[in-house]
């Protein structure tokens, strides 16, 4: 999918939301235990009510991977599903991957050619070598974690390296590589005091924006110093809304989440095209 036609997406829907497909067993309603694939289960009935509310999933690949091989097989059903119903909606992969050279290209592989997602993750602290080979693939996007919305972020991303943030030399330096204009950045919504700073730096890439809901981001705050002239905002929430009931109504209450998220952001559209 091209930033174009995921903008257009976001004006036809009045949405910028991302839903995260973060599925754990643990957590799912005790009822989808007894189907024979319970994560995919899960999964499209919260894309199936949820898919005219947002504009992009993403799955985060660790609850797929911690479950081997049937969940590697669950999150194949799920990107399947979506593609081929739901090929309007923009596709991340949460993997934050990041190495050098081959490995990098066969990451890409995995995640653009076989599993055909749009974008993903990449931790950018390897370097250019670890990033540009993401970038190879037209029409994909590579989204670098540039300040993350964890407490632990303050240990690395913003301590200062010859008097400049280290968040802001990846932003900077980023901007360099080659295909660059493929790129996208995660900032957290728990961040937003810093957003205006980042917008000086990156002002017409997307920003992927996860911490609203469980996490206590502020949506009116990210918009208010994220948000560019063709938006620029993905804006993701995951337990809040897929979490929000645990039994058979679960699917029907995500949708009233993500409602709820949906009609804010159809209020700062409005503000954005007054």
């Amino acid at each position: 999918m091209t930033t174009k036609e995921l903008v257009a997406q976001i004006h036809k829907k009045k949405s910028f939301l991302c839903i995260g497909l973060d599925t754990d067993l643990e957590k799912i309603p005790p009822h989808l235990l007894e189907e024979k694939d319970p994560i995919f289960a899960f999964n499209k009935a919260i894309i199936d009510a949820t898919h005219h509310l947002c504009v992009a999933y993403k799955p985060n690949i660790a609850f797929y991977e911690a479950y081997g091989i049937k969940g590697w097989e669950a999150l194949q059903a799920t990107i399947a599903y979506l593609n081929a119903k739901y090929p309007e909606q923009f596709t991340i992969a949460d993997a934050k991957r990041g190495d050098i050279g081959n490995t990098s290209t066969r990451y890409a592989k995995a995640f653009f050619e076989d599993l055909k997602f749009d974008s993903v993750t990449i931790a950018p602290y390897m370097g250019k070598d670890s990033v540009e080979p993401f970038l190879a693939f037209k029409d994909k996007h590579t989204i670098l974690l540039a300040l993350t919305s964890n407490q632990g972020a303050f240990d690395y991303q913003t301590k200062l390296i010859e008097g400049k943030e280290l968040y802001k030399e990846v932003l900077q330096v980023s901007r360099t590589y080659e295909n660059a204009e493929n790129l996208m950045y995660v900032v957290g919504a728990t961040k937003s005091e810093y957003l205006a700073g980042i917008r000086e730096i990156v002002p017409d890439q997307f920003l992927l924006v996860p911490g609203i809901g469980a996490q206590g981001g502020n949506l009116e705050d990210v918009c208010k110093y994220g948000m560019n002239s063709e938006v620029g905002l993905l804006v993701n929430s995951s337990r809040g809304i897929i979490y929000a009931s645990n039994d058979i109504d679960f699917a029907e209450k995500a949708a009233n989440k993500a409602a709820d998220i949906q009609a804010q952001m159809s209020q700062e559209l409005a503000k954005l095209n007054a």
